[in-house]
């Protein structure tokens, strides 16, 4: 008797164990994980920046070992055109651009700071950076003499211009300057120094404003776009940030307004970073939504991906990775292209350098 109630107790304690492993494993149906995709991609970053509001960040070899870890081939590097100021009220410096109401200012040594540190990686590591100015103000018609200057200065280290921080809620509001417009004179000065060199611009431009329930900023980029049709226009997040969809949620006429302008204008190309990712790309069972895989799939070379990385590089993996759901609804050659090849297509193919030599040789 002893023993068949010892047998009895010993089996419920079995039980009530497996029940606990059961439901504090990642793996419980309570808590199921997204499905790892089939498919193995090859990634370009084609948003990441080196250091953060604070021109602060990890040093270029440690972006190299993220890389390599993540199947990441290439990136787009630049700095971030902006310093957050200290300001002497603050007993605490904040962490963030929106950790208190002090303002931010344009900063220009961004560009150097990612100039010399490219610099000095072996050639080989260099090959995968593409590194882009953006240390201008865009208000500034003196935007670009800076382009110019840094161009002479590090010829063969520039391949793009941007991002290029125009419409920006929170952040514009906080800039101590005028409100930058895709379509201002200080841009449009800007492209042409772009067309020349044939460097592709990334470019971040709010479809609207965080209370604006339509695209209401839709024309500056419409503007840009036909005014310079011989620069290529990278799209930064689709005209969306992470304070639109604080405050809205969803844009519903996003995709609509996409469609129409990839119809009209061949030298746009969107980069689909995170604040695209959810609610567009994937609903909220991570499941590729139809209307916007068949919008990549019209236009399979328009499209491209990126971590928006910030100084800090362990995240870009996980976050290209969060991309295979709606890569894997795509073709196979779509998805190679969206995740990798279309970025490196838009690069400028022979180094700046060249093309400073035959301007110089013209002069003479």
């Amino acid at each position: 008797m002893d023993q068949l109630r010892q047998g009895r107790l010993s089996a419920r304690f079995n039980l009530i164990t497996c029940l606990l492993l059961t439901l504090n494993t990642p793996w419980s149906m309570a808590e199921s994980p997204q499905q790892p995709s089939a498919n193995n991609y090859d990634y370009s970053d084609a948003h990441v920046h080196v250091v953060d509001f604070f021109q602060e960040g990890e040093p270029l070899p440690e972006l190299i070992r993220a890389m390599d870890k993540g199947n990441i081939d290439h990136a787009m590097i630049s700095g971030i055109p902006l310093m957050k100021k200290w300001h002497e009220s603050e007993p605490k410096r904040p962490r963030y651009y929106a950790g208190d109401d002090a303002g931010m200012y344009w900063y220009s040594a961004t560009d150097s700071y990612v100039a010399e540190a490219y610099r000095k990686l072996p050639k080989d590591q260099q090959a995968r950076l593409h590194p882009f100015l953006c240390g201008f103000n865009p208000t500034d018609k003196n935007a670009d003499k800076h382009l110019r200057q840094m161009l002479e200065t590090y010829p063969d280290v520039w391949q793009g211009i941007g991002e290029v921080l125009t419409r920006h809620d929170d952040l514009t509001a906080l800039t101590q300057d005028d409100t930058p417009r895709a379509n201002n004179e200080a841009m449009y000065r800007v492209y042409r120094v772009a067309a020349e060199f044939g460097l592709p611009v990334l470019l971040h431009s709010n479809i609207t404003s965080k209370r604006e329930r339509n695209p209401l900023y839709i024309s500056e980029i419409k503007d840009a776009l036909a005014a310079h049709t011989d620069v290529n226009f990278i799209w930064a997040h689709a005209g969306t940030s992470a304070t639109l969809h604080r405050y809205q949620d969803k844009l519903d006429f996003l995709l609509t307004e996409l469609e129409k302008l990839l119809a009209s204008h061949k030298n746009l190309y969107v980069d689909l970073s995170w604040t695209v990712l959810e609610p567009y790309l994937l609903n909220k069972d991570h499941k590729a939504v139809a209307g916007w895989v068949a919008l990549v799939e019209q236009y399979p070379n328009q499209f491209m991906i990126g971590s928006d990385a910030l100084g800090s590089y362990d995240k870009m993996a996980e976050t290209l990775n969060e991309y295979a759901p709606f890569l894997d609804a795509l073709s196979k050659e779509t998805a190679r292209k969206v995740a990798r090849d279309n970025f490196l297509a838009l690069l400028p193919p022979k180094p700046i350098s060249d093309k400073l030599a035959h301007a110089h040789q013209d002069k003479d």
